[in-house]
């Protein structure tokens, strides 16, 4: 495995060892960087993030945030947090959630989230500029196989969301979410599109008044 020393790694899947995988990322040229392992590939992602992108974050954060508080919805939020199950897959969504009575399944004081010790995030969310193809493709499959009940996908060039239930190591699209009943993809993609035209706090405002309605 020399050849995964020396080579440039981008937004592509590389066939690699897991042991290989593990002492690339741990090489000091890769701490900023995003790394995938599935099925016996590797994927690093070291391409930097855009404006639109990191605005298109933010909203995916505070939308669910805002609405689980509102709800009364227990929540613990994660931002590029690794998930792995060690020898078999790893991952780095943009954004997790632990929901319900998973939301304190994870101690504090904990790194990497271990999955075969700890159970899967809820619903997972990746947000994609230039990676969408990957995002609905490979990385639907690996988080289906990781056992998450939900994946959202934020289309950032056309402020669009791919929303799946996910059961029994399939997925199929949703028009509302399954794990937070009553927040529809439709309402989602318009705070994306306010976003694209006021700024945030206006969208926040606009978002309060469309839940504090729904009761």
């Amino acid at each position: 495995m020399s050849n995964l020393q020396t080579r440039p790694f981008t937004d592509t899947w590389t066939v690699a060892s897991w042991d290989g995988y593990i002492r690339l990322i741990a090489d000091p040229i890769y701490e900023q960087a995003k790394g995938d392992y599935y099925k016996g590939h590797m994927r690093i992602e070291m391409l930097p993030v855009s404006f639109e992108h990191g605005k298109d974050h933010v909203i995916i954060i505070f939308v669910v945030n805002l609405f689980t508080t509102l709800k009364g919805i227990p929540a613990t939020g994660l931002d590029t947090t690794t998930l792995r199950k060690t020898g078999v897959q790893d991952c780095q969504p943009d954004v997790s959630y632990y929901l319900r009575e998973r939301a304190q399944a994870i101690p504090s004081s904990t790194g990497i989230v271990d999955l075969d010790r700890y159970p899967a995030p809820n619903l997972v969310i990746e947000v994609a500029k230039t990676s969408l193809l990957d995002d609905v493709g490979t990385k639907r499959a690996l988080y289906e196989e990781l056992g998450v009940d939900e994946y959202w996908v934020l289309d950032v060039q056309n402020a669009q969301v791919l929303a799946y239930a996910i059961a029994d190591q399939g997925s199929r699209r949703i028009q509302e979410s399954q794990v937070l009943p009553g927040l529809t993809i439709a309402l989602i993609e318009e705070a994306l599109r306010r976003s694209r035209a006021t700024d945030q706090s206006q969208v926040g405002a606009w978002l309060l008044t469309q839940f504090q309605s729904e009761g």
